[in-house]
């Protein structure tokens, strides 16, 4: 398997999509680790620069949405690739199992409660995507306190509706100043159950091991068909989503810096600039600022002394 770039992982709506096509390792030589790993430091640093802009400008928001089976490497991508942002500009939810009050609500609700305010990037680990997912898989949508007219739906119709709803939310989200980045880590079974034998085996990873892990395990094939049918019927251009070989963590690392940097470059981020009048007043602090030492700025002074002491 040649490598892949981003654009060899990107699915917008045109075409059918079919996750066979998509691999989930292209067996990178381990000896190029180090190579990825310098790319991706490469782009937390351009991630950062970015983010800077972003949040100083305010007029965009960004929502990532990370979507994987157990196993697949969501906590670990998170805290290696967002590693060089800066807290204040970034908000992150998880999407468990909703609680009794979020099930009041339309399925919706609690993402739209956690969006980002233009100018951050909220991250999601897990999403609305999970109502057509393990909702899907289990038949939870007979459990829902709705109407009649709701629950009587054939299955199909049902979550074509929600997929329509999905596509029309992140359409308002696009007209509202936000993108959206998808992302599916593509792992195997393969890989899952090795991963599972490391966390039983590993006791400083037992905790994270849950029995109903195996349980989810043995509907490998339903859940395979639900995220290739939601991917299908949820891509479009504004909001595509991006199916990433995740068996080697690094690599996987790597595209997902990739995604966010491009992401981030699309939005075209600038710092704001100041009307003529407050770049007036900034000369004028300035110079009052220098009048304290004479005339004299001693920060070149005080720049080498940092350098000497580094």
């Amino acid at each position: 398997m040649e490598f892949q770039e981003l654009k060899d992982c990107r699915f917008d709506g045109s075409g059918h999509f079919k996750l066979d096509d998509y691999p989930t390792d292209v067996h990178v030589e381990k000896k190029l680790r180090p190579n990825f790993e310098t790319l991706t430091k490469a782009n937390t640093q351009r991630m950062a620069e970015l983010q800077d802009r972003l949040y100083a400008e305010g007029r965009e928001g960004v929502v990532i949405i990370l979507q994987a089976m157990d196993a697949a490497g969501k906590d670990s991508t998170i805290k290696h690739v967002m590693s060089g942002i800066n807290p204040q500009g970034v908000t992150v939810a998880s999407f468990k199992q909703p609680s009794s009050e979020e099930l009041a609500h339309d399925f919706l609700w609690r993402a739209a409660t956690k969006l980002p305010r233009r100018g951050c990037i909220g991250l999601f680990n897990r999403s609305y995507y999970e109502d057509v997912l393990v909702v899907r898989v289990h038949d939870l949508q007979k459990t829902y306190r709705m109407p009649k007219r709701v629950l009587e739906t054939p299955k199909d119709d049902f979550f074509e509706q929600r997929y329509r709803q999905i596509r029309d939310f992140e359409c308002y989200l696009w007209e509202n100043g936000y993108c959206v980045l998808k992302i599916f880590l593509n792992v195997s079974s393969a890989e899952q159950r090795r991963r599972f034998l490391d966390r039983i085996d590993d006791e400083s990873k037992n905790w994270k091991f849950s029995s109903s892990d195996v349980t989810e395990r043995q509907l490998w094939s339903k859940y395979m068909a639900a995220y290739e049918q939601c991917i299908d019927r949820t891509a479009t251009k504004e909001a595509p989503w991006f199916v990433i070989p995740a068996d080697q963590k690094f690599y996987a690392r790597w595209l997902v810096s990739e995604a966010i940097v491009h992401t981030l470059e699309a939005c075209d981020p600038h710092y704001p600039e100041l009307p003529a009048e407050q770049r007036d007043d900034l000369e004028t602090a300035r110079q009052g600022l220098l009048a304290e030492t004479g005339g004299h700025d001693d920060r070149s002074e005080r720049d080498a002394t940092e350098r000497e002491n580094n």
